[in-house]
């Protein structure tokens, strides 16, 4: 659960790593890290999110690499952020004395972050300061595959073996002669490490206080855009800076989730790399950002998604930072996985995947980029029409689906619906700015689709809309973000009875889902998954639509109480342990914590009314 002022806890190990609940993210808008609750940094791509580790002990404790700085004998932590920052604070306790570890990655100073424009300065800073009594601090820099390391500029100059290309300057207050060191610390006595990349800094003064100073401001800056009065207001305001960290301030790219391969189970395969942007993401990401004061981002966003449509002339599901196919998929056999849960990947072989449902993701971001007072360009818009006459065919094809099933594909309903939202909004869009193509085909088609999907996929013995357009009953997740999508009224009879099935049938227990069964719907995959956090506040959504408020609130407030001690969320639960699973932070969980609290507010507001 969420807490500002956690207690003091016994450092936790399985399988010699960290439990994904006790790490924080920072990070600068280019790059993101993880800090854990023992001091360590196991996870930092350099010099951009989607870039080679170069500390990896998150997925291989002995040869991943790490950037340590902890008490020798460590007892116990604590961690909490900076409110309304991405500025972390570890505070660690020995036998002797306690020693507070401030982390971030540092932006420039007087950065504005509604900017598009890169702010961060490629420095991480680790700030720590003796509380009380006496610390002996150990400080360890593990490269991944190892390096070289040189003095230089009062300091160390490090060569990764893994990155040639890349050069990175350690700086300290006080001498550092090696990539391993220990330092006593007194009550109120320092030591400040600086890592650079990018540049070098050999005149420079060096200021890590006034460098956490400026990105402290930074982020209070950015969070006074912040307009929201519902539940769970502090989780929300958490949600809306780690969404914030999940962004490539430069380009407005939404990465899933900062890190690659954090299982889903533990032990099994379903390890994927979520370092780069969906389009389906776009829409449901807009919707929560607009919605609670940042429009610069949601519309970074949806600028972001039609300059990758155009860039690449054919849609794509996926894109890296750049608006680029997504690498090719690949093993890494040299990492053993987080607890031993093998593959690591790098690159996602979902990228070339048939998913009719980007047809209507990305005409949805045309409509939602139009509503803001933009121009669409005739080059856009021709490409535009020609995905709505595409969707027209397309949702009688199999595909993969919004899972990204591996297995043969299928006619999914989520993707059907997916594509008449694509003829809805490109029938809408011409229709309003009067421009050409076949608006009243569209909206016939769109129309006449929609009654298929509610004829066509209902079973009438399982009193549901079925995955499949077919029918035959069969239950899938992504039928309650139908009503989301305004393909079909959350209210239709046949929508409420689905939302029924799916809370009954779906049930993983305490108000979780699974996406699916896997022994009604083999997915190409062997081994099960956890329960699907997205999914329940889909629900939560749902329930609010059918005026069932308080079962919304109550739901809601049990999904939120599952984040951790930083308000963090991962991508799935262990519904009998309760343990975080899949990809972390997960961008899609900390939507829905934004949405259905808009959707609860919005509700409670009516009811005042």
């Amino acid at each position: 659960m969420h807490d500002f002022d956690p207690p003091f806890r016994p450092i936790r190990r399985r399988d010699g790593y960290l439990p994904l609940e006790d790490l924080g993210l920072i990070g600068d808008g280019a790059t993101a890290a993880l800090v854990g609750l023992d001091g360590s940094i196991p996870w930092l791509c350099l010099p951009r999110f989607d870039a080679e580790p170069v500390f990896c002990a998150l997925l291989d404790r002995s040869r991943g690499g790490h950037f340590t700085v902890a008490p020798q004998d460590l007892v116990d932590a604590r961690q909490r952020y900076e409110p309304d920052t991405g500025v972390l604070i570890t505070e660690l306790r020995s036998g002797t004395g306690t020693v507070r570890i401030t982390d971030a990655l540092a932006v420039r100073s007087g950065a504005d972050l509604t900017d598009d424009a890169p702010a961060g300065r490629a420095e991480l800073v680790r700030s720590a300061v003796a509380l009380d009594g006496d610390v002996r601090l150990q400080v360890d820099v593990e490269l991944r595959g190892g390096g070289q390391a040189r003095t230089l500029f009062s300091g160390l100059e490090l060569r990764p073996s893994r990155h040639p290309d890349l050069r990175l300057h350690l700086r300290s207050n006080r001498p550092l002669s090696s990539l391993h060191s220990t330092h006593d610390l007194r009550q109120g006595e320092r030591l400040d490490l600086v890592l650079s990349w990018g540049r070098f800094h050999r005149h420079h003064r060096f200021d890590p206080d006034a460098m956490l100073r400026e990105t402290t401001d930074a982020w209070r800056r950015w969070m006074k855009h912040f307009d929201y009065a519902g539940p769970q207001e502090p989780l929300v305001r958490r949600s809306a800076i780690t969404l914030k960290l999940c962004d490539d301030w430069a380009n407005g790219a939404l990465v899933a989730a900062p890190t690659s391969s954090l299982p889903a189970p533990i032990g099994g395969i379903r390890n994927w790399d979520y370092r780069y942007a969906w389009i389906r993401d776009a829409a449901f990401a807009v919707f929560a950002l607009r919605r609670i004061g940042f429009a610069s981002e949601a519309d970074g966003f949806l600028g972001w998604v039609l300059d990758a449509f155009e860039q690449s002339r054919s849609p794509r599901i996926m894109y890296d930072l750049d608006g680029n196919p997504v690498p090719d998929e690949i093993e890494d056999g040299e990492l053993e996985g987080y607890r031993r849960s093998a593959p690591v990947r790098w690159g996602n072989g979902a990228s070339d995947q048939r998913q009719h449902d980007v047809y209507g993701e990305i005409l949805d971001c045309a409509a939602q980029w139009l509503r803001t007072g933009r121009e669409v360009q005739p080059a856009l818009w021709a490409g535009l029409a020609g995905l709505a006459d595409s969707a027209e065919q397309a949702w009688r094809q199999p595909d993969q689906g919004i899972w990204e099933v591996r297995s043969e594909g299928r006619a999914f309903t989520y993707s059907a619906g997916l594509c008449q939202v694509a003829l809805d909004r490109a029938a809408t869009i011409g229709d309003e700015l009067g421009l050409p193509g076949r608006i009243t085909a569209w909206r016939a088609s769109a129309d006449e689709l929609r009654r298929l999907i509610l004829e066509q996929s209902w079973d009438e013995d399982a009193q549901t809309l079925s995955a499949h357009l077919d029918g035959g009953g069969v239950l899938d997740a992504s039928l309650l973000a139908l009503p989301l999508r305004e393909v079909v009224p959350t209210d239709h009879p046949r929508m409420v009875a689905t939302t029924a099935a799916i809370a009954e049938r779906l049930s993983a227990g305490d108000g979780l889902l699974y996406r699916y069964l896997h022994t009604e719907s083999p997915d190409g995959l062997a081994g099960d998954e956890g329960a699907f956090l997205l999914c329940s506040f889909w629900l939560v959504d749902n329930l609010v639509g059918q005026d069932r408020t308080e079962e919304a609130e109550e739901l809601y407030a049990s999904l939120c109480a599952r984040a951790s001690p930083l308000g963090l969320l991962s991508e799935q639960i262990n519904p009998s342990t309760g343990e975080f699973m899949g990809n972390f932070p997960q961008a899609f969980s900390h939507i829905g914590i934004v949405a259905s609290g808009v959707n609860l507010a919005r509700a409670r507001a009516g009811a005042r009314a």
